[in-house]
């Protein structure tokens, strides 16, 4: 049987309700890789894009608790730089393709107009299924080298919230 949006967002309610510190926030990962494994719901909410449309699209956002659901669709290599989700936490979800993700160590935190300046921690590759937890302030690079798809839930939609100026060594 298909999961569904609805399903997918009625899940990630429940679970981020009953807990929404770390522990239900990782939690919420493994309905994440359930919608990640079920093809039909790639195929329904993650079409192809022409390259000149924005890969992001929200496809629901939760009136409640204010999570957003996106499904992203690159065509093509994209490289991220190092980022946060402001006051936002996010988790990404691979649905196909791969991404090598970065995670980044802040050494000087940054005060008025400076940038916060980081250095390379780990790094590790996103398959298909894969769905990682990225809390409040962590900072992290995607580097996709193929065409992908992935599914990213947004603590807050990220287009009202204000990202930290971040910058590598």
């Amino acid at each position: 049987m298909t999961y569904t949006l609805e399903q997918l967002a009625s899940d990630l309610h429940d679970t981020l309700k009953a807990d929404p510190g770390i522990s239900g926030k990782q939690a919420a990962c493994q309905h994440v890789s359930k919608a990640l494994r079920d093809e039909a719901f790639i195929t329904r909410h993650m079409p192809e894009r022409a390259p000149e449309e924005d890969p992001r699209e929200v496809l629901f956002e939760d009136p409640e608790l204010g999570f957003c659901i996106c499904a992203h669709v690159y065509g093509d290599a994209a490289f991220g730089s190092p980022h946060d989700h402001g006051s936002s936490w996010a988790i990404y979800g691979q649905a196909t393709g791969s991404t090598e993700m970065i995670d980044w160590r802040i050494f000087e935190k940054g005060e008025g107009d400076e940038p916060t300046l980081v250095e390379q921690d780990r790094t590790y590759t996103l398959v298909p299924g894969d769905a990682h937890f990225y809390d409040v302030g962590a900072v992290h690079s995607p580097k996709r080298s193929e065409p992908t798809k992935l599914l990213r839930i947004e603590g807050a939609n990220l287009d009202n919230v204000v990202r930290s100026n971040i910058k590598a060594k």
